[in-house]
């Protein structure tokens, strides 16, 4: 078989016929053909535009924001009980590796570790903050903090 410009072919499914409307009443797309009624919003243009009045109502529609919203996102909070349950003795925790775990879900909001519960293991904590009194308790258990 030759290949020239007569044996191209469209692929299947790229062309496809548009709705061909006015075409009777039994096509669904007869009389009007899905353009409304008559008379000017019949016409292609024939909408008025949005107004003042529209504009208040669309603007009563949006929740009411106020006081002062921060842009950075929030740290994701760790408590020491979930550390003493999802950590092996000695491991170093980082957000990535919480975030390995299923512990946080954005690491790179960063994570602060909070003193609720308590902890046994020696742990090595890197990258995260904490409290004063999660890291007493860390360095009481035996294990290291570095920033």
């Amino acid at each position: 078989m030759s290949f020239g410009a007569h044996t191209i072919k469209a692929a299947v499914g790229s062309r496809h016929h548009s709705k061909r409307l006015g075409r009777g009443n039994a096509s669904q797309k007869g009389t009007m053909s899905g353009r409304g009624g008559k008379g000017q919003t019949a016409r292609s243009g024939g909408r008025r535009r949005t107004t003042l009045r529209t504009w208040r109502m669309s603007l009563l529609k949006i929740p009411k924001s106020r006081g002062f919203h921060s842009i950075y996102p929030k740290k994701e909070v760790v408590t020491l009980a979930t550390l003493e349950r999802v950590a092996k003795e000695g491991e170093a925790i980082t957000p990535q590796s919480l975030h390995r775990l299923s512990v946080v879900d954005r690491p790179l909001s960063g994570v602060k570790i909070v003193a609720t519960g308590k902890i046994f293991k020696a742990l090595t904590v890197e990258g995260c903050l904490l409290t004063k009194t999660a890291l007493a308790a860390i360095e009481s258990a035996g294990g290291k903090v570095t920033f």
